[in-house]
């Protein structure tokens, strides 16, 4: 349990994630990650990375039960610091970052991918924020980068998913395959883009992540901020409890 780090081929390095039953992330295991995926990235032998995650989805986002159980602000605090560590991690990684999607991918799993360069998918894929229905905010900022500004609106004021094939047709997602063929597929376009040379690669990397016209950093943790603000309130920990099941109007 927890995250690990392997080299299939030459060039390439595995960081995969395994927090039963759900991949939902305390925040150590938000900081591992980062850790994990800058660590690769750095190594000069590595000129490709695929992020992937055991279980039955990628990930479910953070540990809700860890900040339920917390009597201060720490936990969530903690968890906002950690998704953003995880998510820069996989942006600024030096080398581009493939991600191999199965199952659901949730909240902070759309940090996650919304921030790789490539995201390969199996057919039984889903694609969510449920934020609103969790007592948080935050990670607009990354499934923006995989549909358009009025769906990207739509999904998040409904918390309703998508599939990968949904994906697959807006462009954001590469492939979509069966599930016992999504790591060779992911494996297969990371061996695609190690044969490049590494120091070509990773000037492509700076070079692109360079014209971005979105600072995802910064963004969000400008999204963060409302997070945060919805905690102090009360109203965040009303939610969660309920999962967004108990609906109350704002009257002040």
């Amino acid at each position: 349990m927890g995250v690990s780090t392997s080299a299939p081929d030459e060039g390439v390095a595995v960081v995969t994630v395994d927090f039963p039953p759900v991949n939902a992330l305390p925040v150590r295991g938000w900081y591992d990650l980062a850790a994990a995926v800058r660590a690769v990235g750095a190594d000069p032998k590595v000129r490709c990375v695929v992020l992937t995650a055991e279980g039955r989805g990628f990930n479910a986002g953070v540990d809700i039960r860890e900040i339920q159980r917390a009597t201060g602000p720490e936990a969530i605090l903690g968890a906002n610091q950690g998704c953003a560590e995880a998510f820069a991690a996989v942006y600024e990684c030096e080398v581009p970052v493939v991600a191999a999607v199965h199952g659901f991918c949730l909240g902070g799993g759309i940090g996650l991918v919304g921030n790789a360069d490539a995201i390969v998918a199996s057919e039984d894929a889903t694609f969510g924020l449920p934020e609103l229905d969790r007592g948080a905010l935050g990670a607009a900022t990354h499934l923006a980068r995989l549909v358009p500004q009025h769906l990207m609106r739509t999904l998040y004021y409904t918390s309703r998913t998508v599939t990968a094939e949904e994906l697959h047709r807006h462009g954001s997602v590469w492939r979509v395959v069966p599930r016992e063929g999504l790591r060779e597929a992911a494996l297969e376009l990371a061996r695609e883009i190690a044969a490049k040379d590494g120091r070509l690669v990773r000037l492509a990397k700076a070079a692109i992540n360079g014209i971005d016209p979105v600072d995802v950093r910064r963004s969000y943790r400008f999204e963060q901020g409302f997070t945060f603000e919805a905690n102090l309130s009360g109203v965040a920990d009303r939610v969660r409890d309920t999962f967004g099941t108990e609906k109350r109007e704002d009257k002040s």
